[in-house]
């Protein structure tokens, strides 16, 4: 029977995850980058994220086919309840529910921490993403023309957003993901994309 298991990254992981990205880089406009980061960056990506934002990997049979993560929208102070968030997927695993799985488990993490919005930016056209992203209620708010250069074109790229809870009147910073962790809803919520992942 196919196990799956939806888990925090650490830092051992930053090859499969070089691996699933570097694709991604190399053959699309999806991401900016330019050329592939090296593992030894990717980990350091893993490790500075780890500190506030949660970075999820997908599991088959102890094999990572996928991650998902969020980091901050800007370093300025009064931008600290809204995240950007990312997953990308093994392109042998697409359309088997890897990256519903991992998200369903990224937000319930960001709602746990007490962030308010998550922010989705897109390359475009990409109507997958776009379908996915709106699938979970995020909703457009800005298309921006020829805003990368990539490939010997430009790319339009479109931000979409999501609001995980009621903006307060007077909001307690988000927690750090190790406070988060003491939380009694902290497993049910890392786990709870397990059944969305079709294999």
């Amino acid at each position: 029977m196919t196990r799956v298991t939806l888990r925090l990254a650490t830092e051992t992981d930053a090859a499969a995850v070089q691996r699933i990205y570097a694709p991604y880089v190399e053959d699309t406009a999806i991401t900016f980058e330019l050329e592939p980061p090296s593992t030894a960056e990717l980990r350091d990506r893993i490790r500075d994220t780890l500190a506030d934002y949660p970075w999820i990997v997908c599991e088959v049979d102890g094999d990572v086919v996928g991650y998902a993560y969020a980091g901050p929208i800007r370093k300025r102070e009064a931008y600290q309840w809204s995240v950007e968030s990312s997953v990308y997927v093994d392109s042998a695993h697409h359309r088997n529910g890897v990256a519903r799985g991992l998200y369903e488990s990224l937000l319930e993490l960001l709602e746990l921490q007490g962030y308010i919005t998550v922010y989705a930016v897109a390359t475009l056209p990409n109507p997958a993403s776009v379908a996915f992203h709106e699938s979970f209620g995020f909703e457009q708010d800005a298309a921006f023309e020829k805003m990368g250069y990539k490939g010997g074109e430009w790319h339009d790229v479109g931000w979409w957003s999501h609001t995980l809870r009621d903006h307060p009147d007077d909001p307690d910073p988000p927690l750090s993901l190790s406070a988060a962790r003491e939380f009694d809803g902290w497993e049910d919520a890392l786990h709870a994309g397990e059944s969305s992942v079709r294999l």
